[in-house]
């Protein structure tokens, strides 16, 4: 009788944890469920540099770098990626990799 009295409590407490537990579980397997987005800077000049967003669409930005003088002795590319990926950092996006003529980004939503 006492045996089955101590199953009878070790079920009924699990029983109760699985209950209080169980929201918490969900809610992490909800958290990795993310999805990750990318997007690309291709560089093709100041004039031609352009972002490639998720779904394709496609941003001319020239005249956006144009905005930002350029020191003399900077490099051009250099320069003007750095601008284009500190803008995108603004938007939430993060350095995932690169190219000699691309830098990719992502996000997670």
């Amino acid at each position: 009788m006492n045996a089955r009295r101590n199953k009878l409590i070790v079920v009924t407490v699990c029983f109760v944890l699985a209950v209080l537990f169980w929201p918490h579980l969900s809610a992490q397997v909800q958290e990795t469920a993310l999805v990750t987005e990318y997007v690309t800077i291709h560089w093709d000049g100041s004039e031609n540099t352009h972002i490639i967003r998720p779904g394709g669409k496609v941003e001319f930005i020239g005249k956006e770098l144009r905005k930002f003088k350029r020191p003399g002795n900077c490099d051009e590319r250099a320069f003007y990626m750095n601008v284009a990926m500190n803008g995108l950092v603004k938007e939430g996006w993060e350095f995932s990799g690169m190219t000699p003529d691309e830098i990719v980004m992502r996000r997670r939503r």
